[in-house]
């Protein structure tokens, strides 16, 4: 009876009209006008902004023809080695010499380049079909140097031909002198098998390298030229490095991939 009796006087007393409503503290309209700010900025941004990505890939400075393996026709014991490491040869040069029990035998360059690797030595044994030197095919002495990268398969197909190239040589302080600079100019088609890799590197070892973790694409980088430079290349420092940089060194690639709206990344 006692909650009866408040009951029946609430409805019998008039109702607080006079008092203020209150929607909302002064705070809490200051969160929802920066809400919406931040909500409408970031809408704008989708839709006029940009986002870049890269694929980053190993790879080594060539002159772009490829290098060949020169191997031993005969098996025996070299006695002399005839030729420098590092130095360019004209085909047919005398590279070993190999005694065998029928004689001496002298193998020689099959084409044209510079021998980058050098594998017997004097007192060394080699059989036949063995690697001996590899050789870099170079036309011209001022062939210009390329760069190959060996790209996953699977982003190869987003590589554009065009795209700049970022590359850290191995052989260049990277916070002294900085990165060099080019681009794209093809994307191989198919991937690159460890043997493949190894005959057109003449080197078995950067063969197993750049495949150990599945059959990379081949994508070849042209250099930028600056001829002012010491090297002849452009870096994203000044003047680069005070010295020229050699074919057959390891590098590392970034490939700036093409600029996309946010909002594409939302969009079916």
């Amino acid at each position: 009876m006692q909650f009866r009796q408040q009951a029946l006087s609430k409805l019998q007393s008039p109702e607080q009209l006079d008092l203020p409503v209150r929607f909302a503290r002064p705070q809490g309209w200051l969160v929802l006008i920066v809400t919406v700010a931040v909500m409408i900025g970031a809408a704008f941004w989708a839709v006029t902004g940009t986002l870049s990505s890269t694929v980053d890939a190993p790879g080594v400075l060539t002159h772009g023809q490829g290098s060949y393996i020169l191997q031993s026709p005969v098996s025996g014991q070299v006695t002399a080695v005839l030729a420098q490491e590092g130095k360019r040869v004209r085909a047919n040069t005398p590279v070993l010499k190999v005694r065998t029990p029928q004689g001496t035998t002298v193998v020689r360059t099959l084409a044209a380049g510079r021998l980058t690797a050098m594998v017997a030595t004097i007192g060394s044994v080699v059989t036949t079909g063995s690697d001996v030197a590899s050789v870099e095919r170079i036309r011209k002495a001022d062939d210009p140097l390329t760069a190959t990268l060996y790209v996953p398969a699977q982003s190869g197909a987003s590589v554009p031909v065009g795209a700049s190239v970022d590359l850290t040589v191995q052989s260049v302080p990277t916070q002294q002198y900085g990165v060099l600079r080019g681009r794209v100019k093809a994307v191989g088609r198919t991937a690159q098998t460890r043997q493949r890799i190894s005959g057109f590197l003449g080197s078995s070892q950067l063969g197993e390298q750049f495949s150990k973790d599945g059959q990379p694409v081949a994508v070849l980088v042209q250099l930028d030229r600056a001829p002012g430079t010491k090297s002849g290349y452009r870096w994203s420092s000044a003047d680069g490095p005070p010295y020229p940089v050699e074919s057959m060194t390891l590098a590392s690639g970034a490939v700036h991939l093409a600029e996309q709206h946010p909002i594409d990344w939302l969009l079916p």
